[in-house]
């Protein structure tokens, strides 16, 4: 259904605004570059500072550049049940292929609070889901048996781990079935989260390195690692680079390196500072993107 390197994508700006032709001009590079799905309105898109307006039209816009060429799976999450309802029917309205939904960030909910709000949302809807389990953010932790519950839904198809541990994917097999679809959260670890069972990863570094980051997830698909850890070697330092401060505004000024996307971002987050963009760029050349 799922797999692969699936770039959660940027949201360019122009003079404060959504910039939309940038925008499908990024949507035409990334499938050219072969990624494998896009992942609009998710954190690095800015989905915190960015109008219910704002984030519908980027989900609308992404689906009709697609044009079903790859699937698109839409930011969908909130912390309130409502308005992630709002979200998720829209994509399934203007025809997303999927959404991912952010555990509920601040309010802390319980387990059983968890299964409440995605039963909700599963309920609401016809499109699959992905949960996206991010506990340094949201600061809850959905555990494997409650996502074991979850993937009893027949709509509740996978999980974005970004926990960076990798027995969480053996865990959940456990819990949830081996066809559940684990699709990995952090860059660093995506060739070892797949070792463990995992088929992808929705990737912040992909918005700069699709086409490694593609190379990469299908040489672990096909079981080539000794490849993919070639790839990875060569992607580690932007990794790294790029997540030194928050993973968009590097991703970002990655993009403007490559005079793809201006590095604009909305307030409270900040343009690189000139030590983390020596970083970036040294993480460009190292990775042969950049001379």
């Amino acid at each position: 259904m799922f797999k692969g390197s699936m770039p959660a994508l940027v949201t360019p700006f122009k003079d404060g605004a959504v910039d939309f032709d940038t925008l499908k001009r990024l949507v035409e590079w990334h499938i050219e570059q072969g990624s494998h799905a896009l992942v609009p309105v998710g954190t690095t898109g800015e989905s915190p500072t960015l109008t219910h307006a704002e984030h519908e039209a980027v989900v609308q816009c992404v689906v009709q550049q697609v044009a079903g060429r790859i699937p698109v799976i839409a930011g969908a999450g909130s912390n309130n049940t409502a308005e992630a309802v709002r979200f998720i029917q829209f994509a399934e309205r203007v025809g997303a292929n999927g959404a991912l939904v952010v555990t509920p960030y601040y309010n802390k909910p319980t387990q059983a609070g968890l299964i409440a709000h995605f039963t909700m949302l599963h309920d609401c809807c016809n499109l699959p889901i992905i949960i996206y389990n991010i506990p340094g953010r949201s600061a809850v932790d959905m555990s494997p048996a409650t996502m074991g519950e979850l993937a009893k839904l027949p709509r509740i198809v996978g999980v974005k781990d970004a926990t960076g541990d990798l027995d969480r994917v053996c865990s959940q097999r456990l819990t949830c079935g081996p066809d559940f679809l684990q699709i990995s959260g952090e860059d660093a670890t995506a060739h070892g989260f797949n070792a463990q069972g995992g088929i992808g990863c929705i990737s912040v570094t992909a918005n700069v390195a699709p086409k490694l980051c593609s190379e990469l997830q299908e040489a672990t698909l096909a079981g080539d690692y000794a490849k993919a850890l070639s790839i990875q070697d060569r992607l580690m330092p932007l990794h790294h680079a790029i997540f030194a401060e928050p993973g968009v505004c590097g991703a970002k000024y990655g993009l403007a390196r490559l005079g793809l996307c201006s590095d604009d971002v909305r307030p409270p987050l900040m343009p690189l500072t000139e030590e983390t963009r020596a970083r970036v760029d040294a993480g460009l050349r190292h990775a042969g993107l950049l001379n």
